[in-house]
């Protein structure tokens, strides 16, 4: 059992104590791509690979790596558009280091004006990286077409201008702004006890800044018909999404659709996979998946496809939507697919660093924390009826959206098949 508390400054807790040879620190800070104007978009992610760059008591990258590699430590950072994390797992004994190592680079960072030049190469060869990437860079496209030019509509990393932009001013005042006490979660996840937890906290995070935190701008969404974004490319595969606009976080329609989106397509018994690539032999990967924002969501299903069979696959994808909402869904298939969510929660749930994820992430996004026994009454309460509801409500044509990466250069031989009703 978890528990939740605060320091003094208002930084928050999360103590996971958990049978396990490993434990894993994660601090995470509620900011992302989604808290930064237009001039300074990917900060958020250009900040995080900052912190790695030196402090005073490790005044270079080779010092700060070295410190959690001489004791076999995994250590990384993330950002995304709501939120920005840095973990360190290590083996019992050495978990001071962990909270040594993360709350130096957090803050003591030195932020020079030589490595933010230098890191500018990096992210731009990480952005070539990722648009040389279609099938994950499609998925960036389809958020791209659902919020257009607001905040949540772009990349994460930010674009070239941007980036080639930013001086250390940039750093230092983003910092401030949003690295403060009140809007920082530290977990641990591990065989610790409690007040070792809470010393170290107080130890090594004490010099953390207290203050107000900015908002972001809210999500504006605005869909009245199908919408398609094409990025014309040369590929040997063309790549899509096909999604719906659906719910954010906190809205508990999302059970039912995790349901539907788990027996759509997230096994390799899902209809979908069984239809589009087992029997059409269309694909090697098809998935769908959901995701929910604290102001937004979408269901989406993704494939890579025969550059030749891309129509003949998102036929095949939109009439499995269309079997849902004529024949509905078996008991059968809902309760197996209950038991999955079940099964895959609690698998997950063995090792320390999903453990403080799943913990942080909630209390991040929603400001409380759930166990896994209570989300999952959440989703075992779901009904048949429950089901045919949202399906009804989110499979729909003015919620529809296609975004495609391959050889194609009009829209209009896609803009004919997209369409749920007939």
């Amino acid at each position: 059992m978890f528990k939740q508390s605060k320091l003094k400054s208002g930084l928050n807790l999360i103590y996971a104590p958990q049978k396990s040879k490993a434990a894993t620190l994660l601090v995470m800070i509620r900011v992302g791509s989604k808290y930064e104007k237009d001039k300074i978009a990917g900060l958020s992610h250009f900040l995080e690979h900052m912190f790695f760059k030196g402090t005073d008591k490790r005044p270079d990258t080779k010092a700060i790596s070295e410190y959690l590699d001489e004791v076999g430590g995994e250590y990384n950072a993330f950002t995304s558009k709501e939120y920005t994390g840095f973990y360190a797992k290590v083996a019992i004994e050495h978990v001071e280091r962990a909270f040594d190592f993360i709350s130096d680079i957090l803050l003591n960072s030195k932020c020079r004006e030589e490595d933010i030049e230098r890191e500018k190469g990096v992210i731009i060869e990480e952005m070539n990286m990722y648009q040389d990437n279609p099938m994950a860079y499609v998925g960036e496209k389809f958020e791209e077409l659902l919020y257009k030019d607001q905040p949540a509509g772009r990349l994460i990393i930010g674009d070239k201008e941007s980036v080639n932009s930013m001086r250390k001013a940039n750093f230092e005042d983003y910092y401030k702004k949003h690295y403060l006490a009140s809007n920082v979660v530290l977990c641990l996840a591990g065989d610790i006890k409690e007040d070792k937890f809470k010393n170290l906290s107080e130890k090594y995070f004490k010099g953390i800044k207290s203050g107000n935190v900015m908002e972001k701008e809210k999500v504006v969404e605005k869909q009245s018909s199908p919408a398609i974004l094409l990025m014309n490319k040369k590929t040997d595969q063309t790549h899509f999404c096909l999604g719906f606009r659906a719910y954010d976080v906190f809205n508990k329609k999302k059970y039912a659709l995790k349901i539907l989106s788990t027996i759509l397509g997230e096994t390799m018994s899902s209809k979908l996979f069984l239809e589009v690539r087992e029997k059409l032999g269309l694909c090697y990967y098809i998935r769908s998946s959901v995701e929910t924002y604290t102001d937004s969501g979408y269901f989406i299903v993704q494939a890579g496809v025969d550059n030749m069979k891309i129509n003949k696959a998102i036929k095949a994808t939109i009439n499995e939507f269309r079997k849902i909402l004529d024949e509905g869904i078996s008991n059968k298939d809902i309760n197996k697919a209950k038991e999955y969510i079940r099964g895959k929660m609690m698998i997950g749930l063995e090792t320390s660093d999903e453990l403080a994820s799943f913990l942080t992430n909630q209390k991040i996004l929603k400001d409380e924390i759930k166990t896994e026994e209570e989300l999952f009454k959440n989703i075992e309460k779901v009904t048949k009826n429950d089901i045919k509801k949202v399906a009804t409500e989110v499979f729909s044509d003015k919620n529809l959206n296609l975004s495609i990466i391959g050889p194609h250069g009009n829209e209009d031989k896609f803009k004919k098949i997209l369409k749920i009703k007939k």
